[in-house]
């Protein structure tokens, strides 16, 4: 950590950074974020497997504009968010300082081409625990999907702490909040959970970077975030997107085509 340490108190020292984004152990030992604004803080600073919360989910937080040069300590998750944010015009190329450590070593990226790709070199291999789990739901028959489905999300509480913890979430008034018209009912009841979620799927559709946010900050532990993954599986065998790995502005559900194929319609 000495090495990450010196670094980030430099770009402090030389003025290049006002804030820096990073993690500190919490009280079980897990990788908090953490707001520095002083190079005497960074005794602090952490970098380890532990450290897995998505810290792109604060770059557009109204509480951040007071600063204008922050620096960010980005997992793979985080870098990915990155990509996927600048791809929708709501980033911009030099905004932030990002860092990353890979193999001991601390890497600075020296814009968001960089960040490219170093994903496109370093992107892992789907979960072979999620995709059996995946395949498991797949064989069931209709009913038995709908049965599991609206067990799941009984449970849920409608705390959006899924939708919190999320870095695509970024709208600044959420579906759920309209009331002129109503789109999804307010109480937690079986019909309104099932609407929020599969309103939060849809929207997440080929734009979910998988980092597992919402399924981590979800207190019912609902398995939220297959939900978004069975979405992007589709969108990636159909359109060969995979979001979050680019800087272009190519995202599918966001265009049309005369010729496009209707053979999905039954």
């Amino acid at each position: 950590m000495s090495e990450l340490i010196n670094k980030v108190s430099q770009f402090f020292s030389s003025g290049i950074i006002d804030l820096f984004i990073g993690y500190k152990k919490g009280r079980l030992g897990e990788g908090k974020p953490a707001f520095f604004t002083k190079p005497e803080q960074l005794n602090e600073l952490i970098f380890d497997e532990n450290c897995i919360v998505n810290l792109a989910v604060y770059l557009r937080k109204p509480e951040l504009k007071k600063y204008s040069k922050i620096g960010v300590l980005a997992n793979f998750g985080t870098l990915r968010a990155l990509l996927q944010l600048a791809a929708e015009n709501q980033i911009a190329d030099g905004q932030y300082l990002i860092l990353t450590v890979a193999d001991g070593k601390v890497l600075e990226f020296a814009n968001l081409k960089a960040i490219e790709e170093y994903v496109a070199n370093n992107l892992p291999k789907p979960n072979p625990e999620r995709i059996a789990f995946l395949k498991e739901i797949e064989s069931k028959s209709r009913e038995e999907r709908w049965e599991f489905w609206t067990r799941e999300l009984a449970s849920c509480i409608r705390c959006y702490a899924c939708r919190a913890a999320c870095p695509l979430c970024y709208c600044e008034q959420c579906l759920v909040e309209c009331n002129q018209p109503q789109w999804v009912g307010v109480p937690p009841t079986g019909m309104g959970n099932l609407e929020w979620h599969i309103v939060r799927a849809m929207h997440l559709a080929g734009r979910c970077i998988g980092c597992g946010e919402c399924e981590a900050a979800c207190p019912m532990e609902i398995p939220i975030g297959f939900l978004t993954q069975k979405l992007n599986m589709a969108i990636i065998s159909n359109f060969g997107q995979v979001p979050g790995t680019k800087l272009e502005p190519d995202y599918a559900l966001s265009t049309f085509k005369v010729d496009d194929k209707e053979n999905f319609i039954r």
